[in-house]
């Protein structure tokens, strides 16, 4: 995760976005390709980050939390991305991860759809769902867990 924070700095410097980080004390590990989970996590804040690009300073704080979870009733990490944007319309989630789908001005509409990829690769989810009681959304990136490894991303291109 700080590999992608430093990447997303400038960008979230020059927007005057907040960040708030919530991690959980050890999450279980996850294995995976390292470069394409990173992607994952830098689309979803990018995105987020464009969400709230007219929505006060005061009020751009983009989230990033790591939680224990579970996925087919086994051990999980989810990754959420929340902002306080714009959201999106009940017509635009049935459609969010659909490809060349975009509610952007200049977006191609592929980059959910490659996270989305990515995720299923990775035997896990990516959801996205509306902040209940405050404005924007929030993006969750479910994993399995790896038993028996120490905390961490284990890269399978290492």
């Amino acid at each position: 995760m700080t590999d992608v924070l430093a990447l997303a700095r400038l960008e979230i410097e020059a927007r005057r976005i907040i960040i708030q980080i919530d991690l959980a004390q050890d999450p279980p590990p996850i294995s995976g390709d390292r470069v394409q989970l990173q992607q994952v996590l830098l689309n979803l804040m990018r995105n987020a980050c464009d969400a709230m690009s007219d929505v006060s300073y005061d009020q751009r704080i983009l989230t990033i939390s790591c939680r224990h979870a579970e996925l087919k009733g086994k051990p999980a990490v989810m990754l959420s991305v929340q902002d306080r944007g714009c959201g999106f319309s009940v017509e635009d989630a049935e459609r969010l991860f659909e490809a060349f789908y975009t509610t952007k001005p200049h977006g191609m509409g592929m980059g959910l759809r490659i996270s989305l990829s990515i995720a299923e690769a990775h035997g896990g989810k990516l959801t996205a769902s509306l902040n209940s009681g405050a404005p924007g959304a929030t993006f969750s990136l479910l994993l399995p867990a790896v038993a028996g490894v120490k905390a961490g991303v284990n890269s399978d291109q290492d």
